[in-house]
C-alpha cells in the first residue's frame, strides 16, 4: 500500500487496483510520459492496458475517435479535445479510466491565446451500464518551464487528477 508521500504513480496505482480498475492512456505532449510513469511501478500491468501517443490531429482522429468539428472549432490543445482524447482512450481499450494530455511544450508553437506551457487534461470514467455514472472532465494549466519541464510537470499533473477524480468517486 503507498503511502502519502509516495510517487504519485505508485498512489494511483493502489487506488486502481483497490477498485479492481483499469486505465489507459492517450497522449500528445506528454509523448508517453504518462504510461511511463505508470508502469515505474511494479506489477502495474494488474491496472495498466495501453498507451497510445497520438501526436497529430490525423491520430488523435484516426486512433481515438476525436472529431473533426473539435479539432477545427477549438484546435488541438482545448478541453473539447482532451476529453474526447480521454474518451477515445477509455472507449478503445475498453478500461474504467482514460487519461490525456494535449498540450504545447515549446519552446514554440505558442500564441497569446495558448502560450508555450499551456496543457489540458482529461480525465474519462467508465460507469457501470444504465447507471448514468460515466463522467468526462478537463482540466486547464499553463505550466512554466522548459519543454522537459512542462512535459513531467503535465504527466504528474495527469496522474494526480485522474486520482482526484478516483477519488471523489469512492468518498
Amino acid at each position: 500500500m503507498a503511502a502519502a508521500d509516495d510517487p504519485i504513480e505508485a498512489r494511483l496505482g493502489d487506488a486502481l487496483r483497490e477498485t479492481d480498475a483499469t486505465i489507459a492512456t492517450a497522449e500528445s505532449c506528454t509523448g508517453g510520459l504518462v504510461g511511463s510513469n505508470l508502469t515505474d511501478v511494479p506489477g502495474s500491468s494488474d491496472y495498466f492496458d495501453r498507451g497510445l501517443v497520438t501526436y497529430s490531429s490525423r491520430a488523435k482522429r484516426g486512433v481515438l475517435g476525436v472529431s473533426r468539428e473539435s479539432l477545427d472549432a477549438h484546435g488541438a490543445v482545448s478541453s473539447e479535445v482532451a476529453i474526447e482524447m480521454a474518451r477515445g482512450a477509455r472507449d478503445t481499450a475498453g478500461t474504467t479510466w482514460g487519461v490525456s494530455t494535449t498540450g504545447i511544450a515549446g519552446p514554440d508553437g505558442g500564441t497569446d491565446e495558448k502560450p508555450v506551457g499551456t496543457v489540458y487534461i482529461g480525465v474519462a470514467y467508465a460507469g457501470p451500464w444504465g447507471t448514468g455514472e460515466t463522467t468526462a472532465t478537463a482540466e486547464h494549466h499553463v505550466f512554466g518551464g522548459d519543454r522537459d519541464d512542462i512535459k513531467e510537470k503535465s504527466a504528474q499533473r495527469a496522474l494526480a487528477a485522474t486520482l482526484d477524480v478516483l477519488d471523489s468517486r469512492r468518498n
